[in-house]
């Protein structure tokens, strides 16, 4: 069963909105969906893991509910939907514009699929994977991208039910853990995996799941029990129940052995036909061209942060930018004023690049500091 909500034009409506902050780069690939686009790496590892939960719940004789698969959300939220459904502290960091893309004051890209939760729930849907697009704003480098695609699980269990457990808790939780270590038994083999206590806005307690894979220990997913302020708030106060989530890239980089996240964005054939549905197939890199670096050093303006920068990277060539490192930084105690270096490493995955291709990268790069108020040093 799949669930459709499309609410695109919004995007027209708060394009001139005081809180806009959404980059040419980011807008222009709202709509794409490589979670289901067929033969996407990510589709395959969508599919995978919503094959392995549904054929699980095929035979559930728990309680008879079936698992149900949800894919094409709209990304943009409500500020509501976002973060106070979820009990979201005021002052939490990912409210702030440094972290989030905001249409308006009340509706922005979703930065997690956890919202769907409550909104779930409330229709009675009591065992779920939701997977989609979410949007933050992050550092640049080979691992991380300002857009990327997770997956949640939740069930729930009536306490009619549970009180039929010797321990209900334990009950709940032996079962989420169980599941999930199937899962990624499917995923990656026989493999040895650990449990740790980890903290999250939504569930309590909580756990990361982590595996050693290739001799390194490597987080999994996230989890717990999910926190009864939030069913209750969604008129199931006679359930208890746990969540999971995901990112889909991370997985995928490990199982396709992809070393490069912008790669997931790439419309070469040569990195497209390597894939194909329900394989989980090594990529063999076709070319690993000459990075070439340049750095650029600034007075920051007032309110400056990181991602400021790297968004001005973003947007000047997306694709050709590898990684942003912060080289330096010092305050100035007469000028009342910090100073940041940042090196930028430039790479193309498909041709070698010019040095002066790059400078003039760069030289714009420099204008748009100076444009968001900066003093070139």
């Amino acid at each position: 069963m799949y669930y459709t909500v499309h609410n695109l034009s919004e995007l027209d409506r708060c394009r001139h909105s005081p809180h806009w902050n959404i980059p040419p780069y980011i807008e222009e690939k709202i709509g794409k969906n490589l979670h289901m686009q067929h033969n996407h790496p990510l589709n395959i590892m969508k599919k995978k893991i919503e094959k392995y939960w549904t054929e699980q719940y095929s035979q559930n004789q728990v309680d008879g509910v079936q698992m149900e698969c949800f894919d094409n959300f709209s990304p943009i939220v409500t500020t509501y939907d976002n973060f106070d459904a979820l009990f979201f502290p005021a002052d939490h960091v990912g409210r702030s514009k440094h972290d989030t893309y905001y249409l308006d004051e009340n509706t922005l890209l979703k930065t997690h699929c956890t919202l769907h939760q409550p909104q779930l729930l409330k229709k009675n849907h009591l065992a779920f994977l939701v997977s989609g697009d979410v949007y933050r704003r992050d550092t640049v480098d080979r691992s991380h991208y300002p857009i990327f695609h997770q997956v949640d699980g939740v069930r729930v269990f009536e306490k009619a039910l549970l009180s039929t457990k010797e321990n209900a808790l334990e009950f709940i939780e032996n079962d989420m853990k169980n599941g999930l270590e199937a899962m990624a038994r499917t995923l990656f083999g026989d493999v040895e995996m650990r449990w740790n206590t980890d903290k999250f806005p939504f569930t309590h307690p909580s756990w990361e799941l982590e595996i050693k894979y290739e001799g390194d220990w490597l987080e999994v997913l996230g989890c717990g029990i999910i926190k009864k302020e939030i069913l209750d708030d969604c008129g199931k106060e006679d359930y208890a129940g746990w969540a999971f989530g995901l990112g889909l890239e991370r997985l995928a980089m490990i199982l396709f052995n992809i070393k490069d996240i912008r790669l997931f964005w790439s419309t070469d054939p040569r990195f497209l036909d390597q894939f194909k549905e329900g394989k989980l197939t090594k990529f063999l890199p076709w070319s690993k061209y000459p990075k070439v670096e340049r750095d650029v050093s600034f007075w920051t303006p007032d309110n400056f942060h990181d991602n400021d920068f790297f968004d001005i990277i973003r947007g000047i060539e997306n694709e050709l930018v590898e990684d942003v490192r912060k080289t330096d930084e010092f305050y100035h105690p007469k000028k009342q004023r910090m100073s940041k270096t940042y090196r930028v490493t430039y790479r193309s995955m498909d041709r070698s690049l010019t040095n002066e291709e790059v400078n003039v990268y760069q030289k714009m790069v420099r204008k748009l500091v100076e444009d968001k108020g900066g003093k070139l040093r």
